[in-house]
């Protein structure tokens, strides 16, 4: 069974999903399939049928998401340090060519969020990182073309 690394909040944030699903949208969804039951013929009930639909997509998220709760590997950010890159780091970097700064907290693949500045560990720019310094120039294959970028620093928080 392969483990799947996620940060603490990251891992609240599953957790608290798989919460919602269970005591908001399964009852819900629940009530429902009850009310369009009433209505008759579930033949030609468009409600009935779509409501066991959604019943369906919500139950396999629960599944999907149990799994993943139970093959996390949690990793307490806070308690790393040192200027060396690797899970969980935030790191600030700049474009070589453009002199753009970046800042990126590398997390596990169900937490990434580019708009939030997460990347995921299996990504491009993450795996070009981890094990760099601060100082280092990092080259990385991007959709445009390499790009290469300088460490400035890294975070744990």
């Amino acid at each position: 069974m392969e483990k799947v690394p996620m940060t603490a909040a990251g891992f609240a944030e599953i957790e608290a999903e798989v919460k919602r699903l269970k005591s908001v949208e399964r009852p819900a969804i629940i009530q429902a399939i009850a009310e369009a039951r009433a209505h008759g013929d579930l033949s030609e009930n468009a409600e009935y049928h779509a409501a066991k639909e959604r019943q369906s997509w919500i139950e396999g998220q629960i599944l999907d998401l149990d799994d993943k709760v139970s093959r996390a590997q949690v990793i307490d950010v806070s308690k790393l340090e040192g200027d060396t890159v690797k899970f969980g780091a935030t790191v600030t970097m700049v474009d070589e060519e453009s002199d753009e700064e970046k800042t990126w907290q590398i997390v596990g693949d169900l937490e990434a969020d580019v708009a939030k500045g997460k990347i995921s560990i299996s990504s491009p720019i993450a795996r070009a990182l981890i094990n760099k310094e601060v100082g280092d120039s990092v080259e990385v294959a991007a959709p445009g073309g390499a790009r290469t970028y300088e460490v400035l620093k890294v975070v744990y928080k």
